[in-house]
């Protein structure tokens, strides 16, 4: 059986307890596609999902990276489809989840990752600009990329406009072009919500990390290594936590930064699946019975197609 079931959504929208419900219910293991819980010590601040959370199904794709080092799409692509194979061959079903839309696009429409090596003249160049200026340069260059990109990290934004520059049909291509045939059967079903659940949903998220120490854990991975720089680059909490820590910025002021900024976040997150028509939106809570139903119910008619 050559089936693969995504399950995408922004972020805080209840991806992880509804695919751990259906792949219970369907005999799934699931694999990540979220570009920060690769990596290694990155718990409370990406919102890992706990063992106990897992409720003893397999997840795989957590904890495979070094922080200290960049871990590519191409990566991530290789070992998602090596796990996907795995899977399969157990008679089981892999359940993708996650919210980078990247590394969903990279398995499912089988995008070639160009291999594009440093540049470091382009790069000390590059480094002098602000990062408003480097946005602005990749909008030009890709659009599309800069839809779904941390407008604010820079180290991020270089990349981007270095791969862009070194290829004529900059990635990811756009959809509906470009693509592979892909080697799945496929489902996409998408969590939405509006504006405002999403914004109390990240509000008592933020709140409930905060609990859980994630500031402790932001010290904890400075004090083994991790330049502030570096942390600063993972963006989202890690960048506003390690500013706090530096006193940078105020408690108050980091909170009120996480919160808008994944706002903000959850924006991209959309405008980037949107563009696929292939996405099965669910718009009830997947905490409802109703959302839950509806998603168990387009499994059940995927998997019974031949």
């Amino acid at each position: 059986m050559n089936k693969l079931i995504v399950i995408l959504g922004p972020t805080a929208s209840g991806k992880s307890d509804l695919v751990v419900k259906l792949a219970k219910k369907f005999g799934g293991e699931i694999i990540s596609a979220d570009s920060r819980q690769v990596y290694k010590g990155l718990n409370i601040g990406s919102g890992k999902i706990t063992k106990k959370e897992m409720q003893g199904v397999p997840h795989y794709l957590l904890d495979v990276a070094n922080p200290k080092r960049r871990f590519t799409v191409a990566q991530y692509q290789k070992l998602a489809f090596k796990k996907i194979k795995e899977i399969q061959r157990r008679g089981n079903i892999p359940f993708l989840v996650g919210g980078t839309g990247f590394y969903i696009q990279s398995i499912v429409d089988r995008i070639v990752i160009p291999e594009v090596k440093p540049n470091w003249k382009l790069r000390k160049n590059l480094a002098q600009k602000t990062t408003d200026e480097l946005f602005l340069m990749l909008k030009k260059l890709d659009s599309d990329r800069a839809k779904n990109i941390d407008a604010k990290n820079p180290r991020r934004l270089i990349r981007a406009i270095e791969i862009a520059l070194s290829l004529r049909d900059p990635t990811p291509p756009k959809l509906g072009r470009g693509r592979i045939p892909s080697r799945f059967n496929f489902l996409q079903i998408g969590i939405k919500k509006s504006p405002e659940e999403l914004k109390k949903a990240i509000h008592k998220r933020l709140q409930k990390r905060l609990k859980q120490e994630m500031v402790e854990e932001v010290k904890s991975l400075h004090s083994k290594g991790l330049p502030w720089k570096r942390l600063e680059e993972l963006g989202l909490e890690y960048r506003f936590v390690a500013q706090y820590i530096q006193n940078k910025i105020s408690y108050q002021q980091m909170q009120d930064k996480i919160q808008k900024e994944s706002e903000h976040f959850a924006k991209k997150q959309m405008t980037w699946f949107k563009r696929d028509k292939r996405i099965y939106w669910i718009s009830a809570s997947t905490s409802s019975s109703a959302g839950q139903k509806e998603a168990g119910y387009r499994v059940e008619s995927f998997l019974n197609k031949h």
